[in-house]
Protein backbone atom coordinates (compact mmCIF):
# COMPACT_ATOMS: atom_id res chain seq x y z
CA UNK A 1 0.00 0.00 0.00
CA UNK A 2 1.17 3.64 -0.82
CA UNK A 3 2.18 5.58 2.62
CA UNK A 4 0.30 8.16 3.94
CA UNK A 5 0.90 11.34 1.85
CA UNK A 6 -0.16 13.55 5.48
CA UNK A 7 -0.64 13.08 8.77
CA UNK A 8 -3.38 15.31 10.59
CA UNK A 9 -2.93 16.37 14.21
CA UNK A 10 -5.42 17.37 16.93
CA UNK A 11 -4.94 19.14 19.80
CA UNK A 12 -4.89 22.47 22.10
CA UNK A 13 -3.93 25.40 20.54
CA UNK A 14 -0.77 27.37 20.87
CA UNK A 15 -0.22 29.11 24.30
CA UNK A 16 -3.29 27.10 25.66
CA UNK A 17 -2.46 26.51 29.38
CA UNK A 18 -1.85 22.20 29.94
CA UNK A 19 0.43 19.36 29.10
CA UNK A 20 -1.16 18.65 25.61
CA UNK A 21 0.03 22.21 23.95
CA UNK A 22 3.09 21.90 26.17
CA UNK A 23 4.06 18.40 24.40
CA UNK A 24 2.75 19.88 20.94
CA UNK A 25 5.42 22.83 21.09
CA UNK A 26 8.20 20.24 22.32
CA UNK A 27 7.46 18.78 18.63
CA UNK A 28 7.43 21.90 17.01
CA UNK A 29 10.79 23.31 18.53
CA UNK A 30 12.29 20.05 17.71
CA UNK A 31 11.48 19.66 14.26
CA UNK A 32 8.95 17.02 13.84
CA UNK A 33 6.63 19.22 11.99
CA UNK A 34 9.73 19.60 9.63
CA UNK A 35 10.24 15.77 9.07
CA UNK A 36 6.85 15.09 9.17
CA UNK A 37 3.84 16.47 6.73
CA UNK A 38 1.79 17.52 9.80
CA UNK A 39 -1.04 19.49 9.07
CA UNK A 40 -2.31 20.70 12.74
CA UNK A 41 -5.84 21.63 13.54
CA UNK A 42 -6.51 23.51 16.82
CA UNK A 43 -9.74 21.60 18.46
CA UNK A 44 -9.67 23.96 21.57
CA UNK A 45 -8.28 26.74 22.98
CA UNK A 46 -8.97 30.15 25.13
CA UNK A 47 -11.48 31.20 22.20
CA UNK A 48 -14.90 29.18 22.60
CA UNK A 49 -15.10 29.07 18.30
CA UNK A 50 -12.10 26.73 18.33
CA UNK A 51 -14.11 24.06 17.78
CA UNK A 52 -16.25 25.32 14.81
CA UNK A 53 -12.48 26.34 12.65
CA UNK A 54 -11.46 23.35 13.94
CA UNK A 55 -14.24 21.25 12.67
CA UNK A 56 -14.14 22.86 9.49
CA UNK A 57 -10.31 22.86 8.44
CA UNK A 58 -10.48 18.92 9.70
CA UNK A 59 -13.40 18.04 7.19
CA UNK A 60 -11.47 20.15 4.57
CA UNK A 61 -8.07 18.16 4.99
CA UNK A 62 -9.70 14.70 4.72
CA UNK A 63 -11.79 16.13 1.44
CA UNK A 64 -8.68 16.86 0.24
CA UNK A 65 -6.58 14.04 1.12
CA UNK A 66 -8.83 11.23 1.56
CA UNK A 67 -6.09 9.22 2.72
CA UNK A 68 -4.21 10.48 6.32
CA UNK A 69 -3.00 9.35 9.28
CA UNK A 70 -4.73 11.03 12.47
CA UNK A 71 -2.77 11.43 15.71
CA UNK A 72 -5.68 12.83 18.29
CA UNK A 73 -4.27 14.21 21.48
CA UNK A 74 -6.56 13.58 24.26
CA UNK A 75 -7.52 14.04 28.20
CA UNK A 76 -10.32 12.29 30.22
CA UNK A 77 -13.65 13.78 30.65
CA UNK A 78 -15.02 16.21 27.62
CA UNK A 79 -12.13 15.72 25.65
CA UNK A 80 -12.57 12.03 25.05
CA UNK A 81 -16.49 13.55 23.72
CA UNK A 82 -15.02 16.21 21.98
CA UNK A 83 -12.52 14.05 20.15
CA UNK A 84 -14.26 11.27 19.14
CA UNK A 85 -16.48 13.19 16.58
CA UNK A 86 -12.79 13.97 15.17
CA UNK A 87 -11.99 9.73 15.52
CA UNK A 88 -15.13 8.59 14.22
CA UNK A 89 -14.98 10.50 11.04
CA UNK A 90 -11.48 9.46 10.46
CA UNK A 91 -12.35 5.72 10.98
CA UNK A 92 -15.15 6.14 9.27
CA UNK A 93 -12.96 7.16 5.97
CA UNK A 94 -10.52 4.11 7.00
CA UNK A 95 -7.90 6.53 8.22
CA UNK A 96 -5.46 4.97 10.73
CA UNK A 97 -5.90 6.97 14.06
CA UNK A 98 -3.43 6.78 17.07
CA UNK A 99 -4.88 8.39 19.93
CA UNK A 100 -3.06 9.75 22.43
CA UNK A 101 -3.64 9.96 25.64
CA UNK A 102 -2.70 12.63 28.29
CA UNK A 103 -3.06 13.07 31.86
CA UNK A 104 -4.67 11.23 34.70
CA UNK A 105 -8.16 10.79 35.50
CA UNK A 106 -8.82 8.14 32.95
CA UNK A 107 -9.77 5.04 35.26
CA UNK A 108 -12.07 7.25 37.01
CA UNK A 109 -13.79 8.65 33.98
CA UNK A 110 -14.16 4.88 32.77
CA UNK A 111 -15.51 3.79 36.09
CA UNK A 112 -18.28 6.25 35.75
CA UNK A 113 -19.45 6.91 33.00
CA UNK A 114 -21.83 3.26 32.23
CA UNK A 115 -23.10 2.71 29.01
CA UNK A 116 -20.37 5.07 27.59
CA UNK A 117 -17.86 2.51 27.94
CA UNK A 118 -19.00 0.82 24.90
CA UNK A 119 -18.25 3.77 23.03
CA UNK A 120 -14.88 3.97 24.95
CA UNK A 121 -13.51 0.40 24.36
CA UNK A 122 -15.08 0.88 20.60
CA UNK A 123 -12.74 3.58 19.85
CA UNK A 124 -9.38 2.11 21.43
CA UNK A 125 -9.88 -1.68 19.92
CA UNK A 126 -10.13 0.30 16.44
CA UNK A 127 -7.29 2.71 17.27
CA UNK A 128 -4.39 1.90 15.28
CA UNK A 129 -2.03 2.81 18.45
CA UNK A 130 -2.92 3.85 22.11
CA UNK A 131 0.06 6.27 22.84
CA UNK A 132 -0.40 6.55 26.79
CA UNK A 133 2.43 8.23 29.15
CA UNK A 134 3.16 5.75 31.50
CA UNK A 135 3.74 1.76 31.42
CA UNK A 136 0.91 1.82 34.06
CA UNK A 137 -1.57 3.30 31.98
CA UNK A 138 -0.79 0.93 29.10
CA UNK A 139 -1.41 -1.58 32.02
CA UNK A 140 -5.20 -0.38 32.77
CA UNK A 141 -6.18 0.02 29.04
CA UNK A 142 -4.91 -3.51 28.57
CA UNK A 143 -7.17 -4.47 31.10
CA UNK A 144 -10.18 -2.46 29.94
CA UNK A 145 -9.47 -4.47 26.77
CA UNK A 146 -6.75 -6.88 26.02
CA UNK A 147 -6.62 -6.47 21.77
CA UNK A 148 -5.87 -2.25 22.47
CA UNK A 149 -2.48 -2.10 20.80
CA UNK A 150 -1.35 0.61 23.98
CA UNK A 151 2.78 1.47 23.72
CA UNK A 152 3.97 3.71 26.40
CA UNK A 153 5.21 6.92 24.78
CA UNK A 154 7.57 9.24 26.79
CA UNK A 155 6.66 13.19 26.67
CA UNK A 156 9.83 14.32 24.90
CA UNK A 157 11.49 17.08 27.69
CA UNK A 158 13.93 19.98 26.23
CA UNK A 159 17.11 19.13 29.08
CA UNK A 160 19.27 22.15 28.77
CA UNK A 161 22.08 22.81 31.54
CA UNK A 162 21.68 22.59 34.90
CA UNK A 163 21.55 26.19 36.67
CA UNK A 164 24.02 27.73 38.92
CA UNK A 165 23.98 29.78 42.28
CA UNK A 166 22.13 30.10 45.49
CA UNK A 167 18.62 30.04 45.55
CA UNK A 168 15.76 31.25 48.40
CA UNK A 169 14.07 28.82 50.33
CA UNK A 170 11.12 28.58 47.53
CA UNK A 171 8.96 26.06 46.52
CA UNK A 172 7.67 26.01 43.55
CA UNK A 173 4.22 24.01 42.47
CA UNK A 174 3.21 24.52 38.93
CA UNK A 175 -0.49 23.22 38.08
CA UNK A 176 -4.05 23.78 38.43
CA UNK A 177 -5.27 25.11 41.89
CA UNK A 178 -7.55 22.08 42.61
CA UNK A 179 -8.12 19.80 45.61
CA UNK A 180 -6.98 17.16 43.20
CA UNK A 181 -3.79 18.26 42.92
CA UNK A 182 -3.26 18.58 46.83
CA UNK A 183 -2.70 22.50 47.07
CA UNK A 184 -4.77 22.90 50.73
CA UNK A 185 -2.56 19.60 51.39
CA UNK A 186 0.85 21.87 50.15
CA UNK A 187 -0.47 25.37 51.85
CA UNK A 188 -1.04 22.82 55.42
CA UNK A 189 2.51 21.52 55.05
CA UNK A 190 3.99 24.87 54.42
CA UNK A 191 2.24 26.44 57.30
CA UNK A 192 3.39 23.54 59.27
CA UNK A 193 6.92 24.27 58.12
CA UNK A 194 7.20 28.26 59.24
CA UNK A 195 8.94 27.37 62.36
CA UNK A 196 11.84 25.42 61.38
CA UNK A 197 11.93 27.50 58.10
CA UNK A 198 11.23 30.97 58.62
CA UNK A 199 11.57 32.77 55.42
CA UNK A 200 10.09 30.11 53.47
CA UNK A 201 7.88 30.84 50.57
CA UNK A 202 5.83 29.13 47.86
CA UNK A 203 5.28 30.32 44.43
CA UNK A 204 1.32 29.12 42.92
CA UNK A 205 1.85 28.74 39.38
CA UNK A 206 -1.56 28.19 37.63
CA UNK A 207 -5.25 28.77 37.30
CA UNK A 208 -8.52 27.36 38.98
CA UNK A 209 -9.29 28.24 42.49
CA UNK A 210 -6.91 30.90 43.18
CA UNK A 211 -9.60 32.52 45.34
CA UNK A 212 -10.88 29.67 47.47
CA UNK A 213 -6.61 28.65 48.07
CA UNK A 214 -5.45 32.31 48.74
CA UNK A 215 -8.93 32.30 51.39
CA UNK A 216 -7.20 29.23 52.94
CA UNK A 217 -3.46 30.49 53.30
CA UNK A 218 -5.09 33.53 54.73
CA UNK A 219 -6.67 31.09 57.78
CA UNK A 220 -3.36 29.40 58.26
CA UNK A 221 -1.75 32.65 58.98
CA UNK A 222 0.35 32.21 55.57
CA UNK A 223 -0.71 34.94 53.14
CA UNK A 224 2.39 36.47 53.33
CA UNK A 225 4.36 33.48 52.02
CA UNK A 226 2.39 32.70 49.10
CA UNK A 227 1.99 33.86 45.96
CA UNK A 228 0.25 33.86 42.95
CA UNK A 229 1.39 34.09 39.77
CA UNK A 230 -1.45 32.69 37.67
CA UNK A 231 -0.20 30.00 34.79
CA UNK A 232 3.05 31.17 33.19
CA UNK A 233 4.60 30.40 29.35
CA UNK A 234 7.35 28.78 29.00
CA UNK A 235 10.13 31.75 29.42
CA UNK A 236 8.24 32.48 33.30
CA UNK A 237 8.40 28.87 34.05
CA UNK A 238 11.87 28.86 33.18
CA UNK A 239 12.49 31.42 35.25
CA UNK A 240 10.49 30.28 38.21
CA UNK A 241 12.16 27.14 38.17
CA UNK A 242 15.79 28.69 38.15
CA UNK A 243 15.09 30.43 41.42
CA UNK A 244 13.36 27.55 43.34
CA UNK A 245 15.03 25.34 45.83
CA UNK A 246 11.85 22.52 45.83
CA UNK A 247 8.80 21.70 43.27
CA UNK A 248 5.93 20.07 45.18
CA UNK A 249 3.06 17.97 43.39
CA UNK A 250 1.07 16.21 46.06
CA UNK A 251 -1.20 14.95 43.79
CA UNK A 252 -3.76 12.70 44.14
CA UNK A 253 -4.16 11.30 40.50
CA UNK A 254 -1.66 12.00 37.79
CA UNK A 255 -0.78 10.39 34.38
CA UNK A 256 2.48 11.42 33.60
CA UNK A 257 2.96 15.28 34.56
CA UNK A 258 4.93 17.38 32.15
CA UNK A 259 5.74 19.64 35.08
CA UNK A 260 7.23 17.41 36.90
CA UNK A 261 9.45 16.01 34.09
CA UNK A 262 10.04 20.04 33.64
CA UNK A 263 11.37 20.84 37.29
CA UNK A 264 13.36 17.41 37.22
CA UNK A 265 14.86 18.35 34.11
CA UNK A 266 16.02 21.32 35.41
CA UNK A 267 17.59 20.01 38.50
CA UNK A 268 15.06 21.12 40.77
CA UNK A 269 14.65 18.90 43.38
CA UNK A 270 11.09 17.38 44.05
CA UNK A 271 8.69 15.82 46.36
CA UNK A 272 5.80 14.09 44.54
CA UNK A 273 2.91 11.61 45.65
CA UNK A 274 3.58 8.39 44.31
CA UNK A 275 0.64 7.98 42.04
CA UNK A 276 -0.12 7.06 38.36
CA UNK A 277 2.94 6.93 36.21
CA UNK A 278 5.11 8.59 39.29
CA UNK A 279 6.80 5.84 40.94
CA UNK A 280 8.29 4.84 37.32
CA UNK A 281 9.87 8.46 37.06
CA UNK A 282 10.92 8.75 40.79
CA UNK A 283 12.65 6.45 42.95
CA UNK A 284 12.45 7.80 46.42
CA UNK A 285 15.27 8.85 48.44
CA UNK A 286 17.53 8.82 45.05
CA UNK A 287 16.13 10.92 41.87
CA UNK A 288 12.98 12.71 44.29
CA UNK A 289 11.16 12.18 47.75
CA UNK A 290 7.79 10.83 48.02
CA UNK A 291 4.71 11.26 49.81
CA UNK A 292 1.32 9.32 49.93
CA UNK A 293 -1.63 11.70 48.68
CA UNK A 294 -2.97 13.65 51.98
CA UNK A 295 0.07 12.48 54.07
CA UNK A 296 1.16 16.34 55.23
CA UNK A 297 2.82 15.40 57.96
CA UNK A 298 5.72 13.34 55.54
CA UNK A 299 5.30 16.33 53.06
CA UNK A 300 6.44 18.34 55.44
CA UNK A 301 9.20 16.67 56.41
CA UNK A 302 10.52 15.94 53.34
CA UNK A 303 9.85 20.20 52.07
CA UNK A 304 11.59 20.85 55.01
CA UNK A 305 14.81 18.38 54.24
CA UNK A 306 15.73 19.47 51.30
CA UNK A 307 15.50 22.85 52.19
CA UNK A 308 17.33 22.75 55.40
CA UNK A 309 20.38 20.52 53.34
CA UNK A 310 20.86 21.55 50.20
CA UNK A 311 23.67 19.55 49.70
CA UNK A 312 21.08 16.78 49.42
CA UNK A 313 18.73 18.32 47.57
CA UNK A 314 21.78 18.89 45.01
CA UNK A 315 22.10 15.33 44.82
CA UNK A 316 18.20 14.41 44.27
CA UNK A 317 18.16 17.24 41.39
CA UNK A 318 21.26 16.09 39.89
CA UNK A 319 19.49 12.10 39.99
CA UNK A 320 16.66 13.65 38.46
CA UNK A 321 17.47 15.32 35.76
CA UNK A 322 19.63 12.37 34.87
CA UNK A 323 16.42 10.23 35.04
CA UNK A 324 14.56 12.70 32.59
CA UNK A 325 17.64 12.87 30.12
CA UNK A 326 17.96 9.36 29.99
CA UNK A 327 14.44 8.85 29.66
CA UNK A 328 12.40 11.66 28.23
CA UNK A 329 14.54 14.32 26.66
CA UNK A 330 13.29 15.29 22.99
CA UNK A 331 16.45 13.14 21.50
CA UNK A 332 15.26 9.85 23.09
CA UNK A 333 11.67 10.41 23.19
CA UNK A 334 10.84 11.65 19.70
CA UNK A 335 12.55 8.70 17.52
CA UNK A 336 9.89 6.25 19.24
CA UNK A 337 7.14 8.84 18.10
CA UNK A 338 8.80 8.92 14.61
CA UNK A 339 8.89 5.09 14.80
CA UNK A 340 5.09 4.83 15.01
CA UNK A 341 4.36 7.00 12.50
CA UNK A 342 6.95 5.09 10.11
CA UNK A 343 5.19 1.45 11.19
CA UNK A 344 1.71 2.80 10.83
CA UNK A 345 2.65 4.05 7.15
CA UNK A 346 3.33 7.70 7.11
CA UNK A 347 5.51 8.93 4.32
CA UNK A 348 8.21 11.36 5.47
CA UNK A 349 8.21 14.80 4.29
CA UNK A 350 12.13 14.49 2.87
CA UNK A 351 13.37 11.40 1.46
CA UNK A 352 13.71 10.28 4.89
CA UNK A 353 13.63 11.77 8.65
CA UNK A 354 16.49 13.79 9.64
CA UNK A 355 18.13 11.52 11.81
CA UNK A 356 19.05 11.82 15.37
CA UNK A 357 22.22 10.70 16.60
CA UNK A 358 22.75 6.66 16.97
CA UNK A 359 24.21 7.41 20.38
CA UNK A 360 21.00 9.30 21.51
CA UNK A 361 18.09 7.80 20.20
CA UNK A 362 18.38 4.19 20.77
Amino acid sequence: MKPYPVLIMLGAAPQTRGGIATVVEAYRSQGLFRRWPVEYVATHGERSSAGFRAAGRFAALLAQYRRALLHVHTTAGMGVWRDAAYTGAAMAARCPVLLHLHGGGFERFYDRIGAGQVVVRHFLERAACVAVPSQRMAGWIHSVSPSVRAIFLPSPVVVGPPSKGARPNLILFLGRLHPDKGIYDLLDAVSQLRAAVPDVRLVCAGDGERVAVAQYAEHLGIADAVKFTGWVGPSGKRALLESAAVFALPSYDEGMPVSLLEAMAAGVPAVASPVGGIPELVVDGTSGLLAAPGDVATLQRHLRKLLLERSLGERIGAAGRETVRARFAAERALPKLEELYAGIGLAPSGARPAPWPASLAG
